[in-house]
């Protein structure tokens, strides 16, 4: 028997971990880079005198967060499981050292000045990767309880509410919908029961319209959401100019670095609204291939938690899990809101978007799920009866059995 009929076929592919994930997270950081440059010129020139200030701060974040994803590729699962609990304390703190010396931009305490860091740190985007972490750990240890019991089931929820609560205070509405989202989704996905989930969203959706009505801003988006054109050079400016830049977009764009919303119309073109600056210049079809990227990578996210759930690896799976759904709830609200499927909110598109922390921790979470991926990969052979042994490859394995 030949040795290439006889070669071992493992349960998963021979490649070190999901390339397609890989590479769908790199062309959406490779795409912001692009169009933050393009978004953000004529803002840099004005206020710096260098056109290309934000693209080079924005490269030098690429950078610093692909070897920050590089590094958290080499931690293994169990650093993240067993630091858990101390890392959601490490968030929390944060949380509440932003409300007490935060520094205040456009009416918002959301970030950390820390002294010889180039950039402000935004504590709620290092508070979801942290708590992502401690409710896969807690799913992990009280799997059973958690779908039989309603103590159980409720503690992850009363620790979210006490996140959110601070975030309230900042105030950071979007991420309160996207932690609060995400954590309710692991619970699903771990086989919580759902009919607590349908008595939980009637007191969720009217405390979230209570605090969506409680300050006058959060009000007057409610109202400039549902007609925009009413009041289009007040509430309801900036959702009727990123309405403009699609309208302008057309199937094939205007061509890259051709946006006119960028010109000062449409605020905030770089961070929160590049997804219309995407659609004007790049057209409908630049902004189904992002979105086809963004699809691509949660689809990859949720396969590889899936993996590792098979392999029996729960950590790992509800960690992945929990990073799909917060990846795909940022990236779903930002593309919802420009396009005024939602009202407005302070959230930025996961590696698309200018902003240091964002890139920085969406990098780490993609690092994380490629880690789980290597990880499971590696269970899965340890397990596999016709695995190799170590120091042994496969193809002499194969060579000694057909000379047998």
């Amino acid at each position: 028997m030949s040795a290439s009929k006889s070669r071992i076929r493992f349960p998963m592919p021979d490649q070190p971990c999901d390339g397609w994930l890989a590479v769908a997270a790199l062309a959406l950081l490779l795409t912001g880079w692009v169009m933050v440059t393009s978004a953000s010129t004529e803002v840099a020139s004005s206020l710096t005198g260098n056109p290309y200030y934000f693209s080079i701060r924005h490269g030098i974040f690429v950078l610093v967060s692909l070897l920050a994803a590089l590094l958290v590729i080499r931690v293994p699962l169990a650093w993240w499981r067993v630091n858990g609990p101390f890392l959601l304390l490490v968030g929390m703190a944060l949380l509440v050292l932003v409300l007490v010396v935060g520094r205040e931009i456009n009416g918002s305490k959301r970030w950390l000045s820390i002294p010889g860091v180039p950039f402000n740190l935004q504590a709620s985007e290092v508070a979801k990767l942290f708590l992502i972490t401690y409710m896969a750990g807690y799913l992990e240890r009280f799997l059973p309880q958690v779908r039989r019991e309603w103590g159980a089931f409720m503690r992850p929820l009363v620790v979210t509410m006490v996140v959110a609560l601070l975030l309230i205070f900042e105030p950071d509405y979007g991420a309160v919908v996207v932690m609060t989202g995400c954590v309710m989704g692991m619970l699903l996905m771990a086989g919580a029961p759902l009919g607590r989930f349908v008595m939980l969203m009637a007191g969720v959706v009217a405390l979230g319209f209570y605090v969506a009505i409680a300050e006058p801003y959060r009000l007057a988006r409610l109202t400039s959401f549902a007609d925009p054109w009413a009041d289009q050079f007040a509430s309801g400016y900036q959702l009727t100019q990123a309405l403009i830049a699609y309208g302008r977009g057309h199937w094939l764009g205007l061509g890259l670095g051709n946006s006119v919303q960028k010109l000062f119309y449409l605020p905030e073109a770089h961070t929160d609204f590049v997804f219309a600056v995407i659609a004007e210049e790049l057209g409908l079809l630049g902004a189904i291939a992002v979105v086809g990227l963004f699809a691509l990578l949660i689809y990859r996210a949720l396969s590889v938690g899936r993996r590792a759930e098979l392999a029996r690896l729960p950590f790992a799976a509800y960690l992945s899990y929990g990073i799909a759904l917060v990846i795909g709830s940022q990236a779903f609200i930002n593309i919802a809101v420009s396009t005024g499927m939602l009202p407005t909110k302070g959230l930025t598109l996961p590696l698309l978007s200018y902003g240091g922390s964002s890139l920085l921790v969406s990098c780490i979470m993609v690092g994380m799920l490629l880690r789980v991926d290597i990880e499971t990969r590696r269970a899965v052979r340890r397990a596999s009866p016709t695995a190799p042994k170590a120091g042994t490859s496969a193809t002499s394995s194969n060579s000694q059995g057909a000379r047998k």
